[in-house]
């Protein structure tokens, strides 16, 4: 339990029912008339819906204890993915649901953060950016601006962006991994 005024950025509330809420951001306010309260943006972990919540100052709240670790993705077996903990090299198989929109970027070697609360994974979080081989595009046609310079490349995970016109097939890029973004070339 943490009362209100301990409130801070990240840190997880478990509120209505045992769900859990994530704190975006907070302000503590004091009006001239009435009692002071706290005003806070919060995400849900599992969905992300972002919500505005007001509270009473002083009172108290649960806080749910999120274990985040860096863990390197293995492999796939069926629709499960499997990661390692680096450390103790245990290996945790993730469902394709709590690996949400990861599993775009995500190839063999390469490090997430799973957090999980109570034994349940609750999501994957990548890098805001990685480095990926474009498997297959088009060779890009000049004097072609129809698309606002840019093509549909298939990246070595499978997911397809859009990449300018001079990029191509065999070159490693790098990609928004929030809004699947092309984000430039990466020399060798």
């Amino acid at each position: 339990m943490a009362s209100t005024n301990d409130l801070k950025n990240g840190l997880v509330l478990k509120l209505e029912g045992g769900q859990l809420w994530s704190v975006v951001e907070f302000q503590h306010v004091k009006p001239g008339k009435g009692p002071a309260f706290v005003r806070t943006k919060l995400k849900n972990v599992l969905s992300g819906k972002v919500v505005d919540k007001t509270f009473n100052a002083g009172v108290k709240v649960e806080t749910a204890t999120i274990d985040k670790r860096d863990m390197q993705f293995s492999y796939m077996d069926g629709e499960y993915f499997v990661f390692m903990d680096m450390e103790t090299y245990d290996q945790l198989m993730v469902d394709r649901k709590a690996v949400g929109d990861a599993a775009n970027f995500l190839i063999e070697g390469f490090t997430a953060t799973v957090a999980q609360h109570e034994g349940e994974v609750l999501f994957v979080e990548l890098p805001a950016a990685v480095e990926l081989v474009v498997q297959e595009t088009e060779p890009g046609v000049q004097g072609d601006r129809s698309t606002g310079g840019t093509k549909p490349a298939t990246l070595e995970t499978g997911h397809q962006i859009q990449v300018p016109l001079f990029i191509t097939t065999g070159e490693k890029i790098k990609v928004d991994t929030r809004t699947s973004d092309y984000l430039g070339r990466v020399n060798s």
